[in-house]
């Protein structure tokens, strides 16, 4: 990691990452798994005609006790384990003055539904006509309100904060892919603006999940059959390849990192959000304002979070083409699939990697350049498969007082 010294007081550093998807646990893996270049984990058959980049064997018990474990759903120890990585691979797990003035911001979707009611309410409503009633009655009667209560998307803060003793401030959001790029950029806005000096922050997805599946489906937003590389994913081949991923990081003031003694991967130079209308290509037109915003150079590469659906991922392809030409890019997604609302987060810790090691991966697809040195700067993009987009730049720590 990177020594702070050169570091301006106010910058935004990545001390922390706490990371766990198809390609394993903690950053080694996820580096190495991305230079490989292969898709990580696929399975094509529990959930056929869609595949799922699923999680390997995950020995819970390192992050979370048994019986706190018996509370949580999947989409939850997924979090609440990657925060705990995050936490102890910045030096700070065991420090409970530390954990206990710690910030907190969350993004994550619903809960998790009861699989085996959905599917007896669809069978009992089938060939009906007194629907709504019989849905109103059935939901009723096997629908617990404790049920629904498990399922509140700020339940991951508060079991990271019972867990892990993160009990600062907490804030989650919620909207699919934006939710991720949104705390993001709040945290690190936070930071910047001396409003907190140390963060914990991520998103968790389960991507094992008919009900979930069932949901983008009615989009027609899913893939089918073997997947293609993500820039590969036109006409039948188009749509998402879901992954379970959790993505948490620490990001500190270099003031605060560097009184404790810490080091850093990189410096987060900025993060830019948007959403709205995608009529007329309107993402574009938003991301290519809010580009500027953002200090690139011609050493700049891009790590793309792009989901693999037609439209959406031409668009992204075409931007960044155009205002980025000579930017070799690459979509994670093609090895580790789509995450959602830790999609983002997920982008932002494989860029800290990059430019910790002073590497980049090679292309996984012959639409993406190969890249000639190492990267000055890495841009992480995110446009949502329906609607937000975003981009963070992360470059070396100090960079800033550089000039750069």
């Amino acid at each position: 990691m990177t020594v702070l010294d050169d570091a301006d007081d106010n910058a935004v550093v990545i001390t922390g990452l706490g990371l766990l998807s198809a390609l394993g646990e903690g950053p080694d893996a996820h580096f190495d798994g991305l230079k490989s270049g292969k898709p990580a984990n696929l399975d094509t058959q529990t959930f056929a005609p869609y595949s799922v980049h699923a999680l390997g064997e995950v020995d819970w018990s390192g992050q979370i006790s048994r019986r706190d474990m018996r509370q949580m759903e999947p989409w939850q120890r997924i979090g609440t384990y990657a925060a705990g990585l995050a936490l102890d691979d910045a030096g700070v797990k065991d420090n409970e003055e530390l954990c206990g003035r710690m910030d907190m911001i969350v993004a994550a979707g619903g809960g998790e539904r009861d699989a085996e009611v959905d599917a007896s309410v669809l069978e009992d409503v089938r060939g009906k006509t007194d629907v709504d009633n019989l849905i109103a009655e059935r939901l009723g009667n096997d629908l617990r309100p404790t049920l629904f209560l498990a399922q509140l998307s700020n339940l991951l803060a508060g079991n990271i904060s019972i867990v892990h003793k993160v009990t600062g401030s907490s804030r989650t959001f919620m909207g699919e892919e934006g939710a991720g790029i949104s705390a993001i950029q709040t945290a690190h806005a936070r930071i910047a603006s001396g409003q907190s000096d140390i963060m914990l922050v991520g998103g968790a997805f389960n991507g094992e999940r008919e009900d979930m599946m069932l949901v983008f489906e009615l989009g027609q937003y899913l893939a089918q059959g073997a997947p293609k590389p993500i820039w590969s994913r036109e006409g039948d081949a188009s749509g998402m390849v879901l992954a379970s991923v959790g993505s948490f990081l620490i990001l500190e003031s270099a003031a605060h990192a560097r009184e404790r003694g810490a080091r850093a991967y990189a410096e987060i130079a900025g993060v830019v959000a948007d959403h709205g209308s995608r009529a007329d290509h309107a993402a574009t037109k938003r991301m290519t304002k809010a580009l500027h915003c953002l200090p690139t150079d011609d050493g700049t590469v891009v790590l793309s979070g792009a989901s693999g659906i037609e439209g959406i991922t031409k668009e992204e392809k075409t931007f960044l083409s155009a205002a980025m030409p000579n930017a070799p890019a690459r979509a994670y997604g093609s090895v580790v699939g789509t995450s959602i609302e830790a999609q983002f987060p997920l982008g932002i810790a494989l860029a800290a990697l990059a430019v910790h090691k002073g590497d980049f991966i090679d292309p996984l697809e012959a639409a993406e350049q190969p890249s000639e040195s190492s990267p000055s700067s890495v841009l992480v993009t995110t446009f949502g498969h329906w609607r937000g987009e975003g981009m963070g730049l992360l470059r070396p720590v100090g960079s800033s007082k550089k000039g750069a």
